[in-house]
């Protein structure tokens, strides 16, 4: 049991070490004690206290009334910002540790300084600065200084309750630092503001002026001064005022006005503000491009060349140039040169005024163009009833040319770009007085060209009537107006042409075929030409007569008539005639029946031809004799009938007879092949003829 009780003590000890550590590690930190407060500042205060064991931070209070601002800091000192310039606050600290925050120290009061004044600075001229700033709350003064910025030279103070200031005698171009600060009635300083300002540079010298009269612009040079940044080159006239700027020794006033008198000046710049301009005296530019310019050619051949006088302008050369490349130019103090022209040509003209300083700018170039020349070589291609085309040589300066026909009553007129013209719409037979006029859209028409005559085509017939003599002649009369013209008539046809000619107003076309359609025209022709032809009218002959004609016995009482196709025929009537009458046949074909025909008798076949517009041709007659009878004799009281019917291409001949309270007896006589005709069977039946006591019916 030996160190048993040593044992014992010492773990009793041990736990008394660790309840003491727990006991101080459970206990808030001790109360800072403040050593002072104060401010330099105007938005803050500075806190120093001793320090506590144990504190790992601190907790600063400053109160303003109900307005509470707080701020942990590590350790002492401690500063307050956030705060209200030249107020009185309350302030207390409490330190912080692990195990809690202390209470409040007691407080302490502090004052923050005044508000820095807030400056406007800026340069007057060259040599000044200009310090002004609003009034500061509580402020009862004001105290400014002013130095390079660089530290180099003097330092200029000044103090002041007013709220602005003025320092003189200072370096132009110069960068200076002004610093101020407000005190209040203890005479304590509040904060201080700083600011940079320049001084405005002083103006430049050295100064020359070069002028471009191409470009109408003056290039203006001049040494640098002391802090400028920037120079502005000035032209000023009467009613403009131009310039150019630059950070460099030099620039160029562009767009400088012609015939103007200008004053020339620089001045430098910088952020402060500009220098006076310094003067490089007055610059004249060249003269205007003469203006009003009017062109004249009086007389033709004689250009007169006038303008106006301008402004600096010691004297003028006026250029023509012609469109063929030659120019011909005039000097002269006046205002006005004359020069020779040509006709068709185009004259461009430009007039430049003179002085020292060079040729005026390029004007407006004024083109004059002559009128055209004449055509000389008019010649007619074709002169019709109503129409006349001409062409000629093209003529030098002619855009378009009008022509015009003129009767003495009626005026027509052609207007083309090409040397050629059709004037149209012409009176027949007239003698026009024609003038080609040459014309151009800068100077119009050239009313001098000369005029010739030409006489127009004679108008064309008017066909009144066409008959036909005794002797199957086809006369033609016409209407006509023409003078001396003689007349020819057309007939056209599918068999030829045929024609006949008159200087009267009629004619006479022979030989003209049977059967045929012609149309008929008619032309007249003048020295001037011929004629337009006139409508046609239509002719047509009467048909051919068939060149044969047969006639066929068939029955005892029909025959057949048959012919050839006649030219020009559409309808036949064949037409047989005796003593004892006669029976005629109407037909498209070329051949027809015929019945009726009386045994024994001596007939004449006529045929007449007609067209389809009703011509007729008589052709010529033709005699036939009829067979013999051979009919059998019946006896008193008996009587028969014939007639005849088709089968195919035969013809059936029939006989009926019937005696007087018998029947009827039918009889085949015989068949012949024979044509149809194409109008179809017809029948008739012819009159009873006594023979004693015959009588004779036929039937078909």
């Amino acid at each position: 049991m030996d160190g048993g009780p040593k044992k014992g003590l010492a773990l009793i000890g041990f736990s008394l070490l660790c309840l003491k550590m727990v006991a101080s590690a459970k206990t808030a930190p001790e109360i800072p004690t403040i050593d002072q407060a104060y401010s330099k500042i105007s938005n803050s205060i500075t806190v120093e206290w001793a320090t506590v064991p144990g504190a790992t931070s601190y907790l600063l209070t400053a109160k303003d009334g109900d307005t509470v601002i707080e701020t942990t800091v590590a350790n002492s000192p401690g500063t307050v910002s956030g705060l209200k310039a030249a107020t009185l606050y309350q302030i207390t600290v409490s330190s912080i540790s692990a195990a809690g925050r202390s209470q409040a120290s007691p407080p302490t009061q502090a004052k923050t300084v005044l508000a820095a004044p807030v400056l406007e600075v800026s340069s007057p001229s060259s040599d000044s600065i200009l310090v002004q700033w609003e009034a500061v709350y509580m402020a009862t003064g004001f105290s400014v200084s002013i130095m390079r910025a660089n530290g180099l030279g003097r330092i200029w103070k000044e103090n002041t309750t007013n709220t602005t200031l003025t320092f003189t005698s200072l370096d132009a171009g110069t960068l200076y630092t002004i610093k101020a600060y407000a005190w209040n009635a203890n005479g304590t300083p509040g904060d201080d503001s700083t600011c940079n300002q320049r001084t405005s540079p002083r103006a430049p010298a050295d100064i020359q002026v070069s002028f471009d009269s191409g470009a109408l612009a003056a290039s203006v040079s001049w040494a640098p001064t002391e802090g400028a940044s920037n120079y502005t080159a000035l032209a000023r006239s009467d009613s403009s005022q131009l310039s150019c700027s630059t950070a460099s020794s030099g620039c160029t006033i562009s767009s400088l006005r012609c015939g103007t008198e200008y004053l020339i000046s620089v001045s430098a710049s910088n952020d402060a503000g500009s220098s006076r301009s310094a003067s490089a005296g007055t610059l004249k530019t060249i003269a205007c491009a003469p203006g009003r310019v009017t062109i004249q050619e009086d007389p033709p051949g004689h250009l007169s060349v006038s303008w106006s006088n301008v402004d600096l302008g010691d004297y003028y050369v006026a250029f023509v140039k012609s469109d063929d490349g030659l120019e011909v130019h005039c000097n002269t103090s006046l205002p006005r040169c004359d020069f020779p022209s040509e006709c068709g040509f185009t004259y461009f003209i430009s007039v430049f005024a003179y002085n020292k300083a060079g040729q005026s700018p390029l004007g407006d170039v004024f083109n004059y163009t002559t009128a055209p020349c004449c055509p000389s070589d008019i010649n007619p291609v074709l002169v019709s009833s109503d129409r006349v085309e001409m062409v000629w040589s093209p003529v030098r300066g002619a855009e378009l040319y009008e022509t015009r026909a003129a009767d003495g009553f009626n005026v027509v007129e052609c207007n083309d770009t090409a040397p050629a013209c059709t004037l149209s719409a012409l009176e027949c037979d007239t003698k026009y007085n024609i003038t080609v006029y040459s014309f151009s859209e800068a100077r119009g028409s050239n009313t001098s060209c000369a005029s010739r005559f030409i006489t127009t085509a004679p108008c064309s017939p008017e066909i009144q009537s066409i008959s036909k003599d005794a002797f199957s002649a086809i006369h033609v009369h016409w209407r006509s107006r023409n003078q001396g013209a003689t007349c020819t008539v057309t007939a056209r046809g599918e068999e030829g042409l045929y024609r006949c000619s008159s200087s009267g107003q009629a004619c006479a076309l022979g030989g003209l075929p049977c059967g045929s359609l012609f149309s008929v025209t008619a032309v007249a022709e003048t020295q001037a030409g011929r004629s337009l032809p006139s409508y046609s009218v239509p002719l047509e002959t009467v048909p051919c007569c068939p060149a044969g004609l047969t006639v066929t016995q068939v029955t005892q009482s029909v025959v057949n008539v048959s012919w050839t196709v006649g030219t020009g025929a559409l309808t036949y009537v064949t037409v047989l005639a005796s003593h004892t009458g006669q029976s005629q046949c109407r037909t498209h074909q070329n051949h027809c029946l015929l019945g009726c025909v009386t045994c024994g008798v001596n007939y004449t076949v006529a045929l007449k031809a007609i067209s389809a517009t009703g011509l007729t041709a008589d052709c010529a007659y033709q005699r036939y004799a009829s067979i013999t009878c051979s009919g059998s004799t019946l006896g008193m009281g008996k009587s028969f009938f014939s007639w005849m019917t088709w089968k195919g291409t035969f013809l059936l001949h029939f006989r009926a007879t019937m005696k007087s309270g018998s029947k009827l007896t039918l009889q085949f006589i015989r068949e012949t092949n024979a044509r149809v005709p194409a109008s179809g069977l017809r029948g008739w039946i012819c009159p009873g003829r006594e023979r004693g006591a015959e009588r004779e019916t036929g039937v078909r």
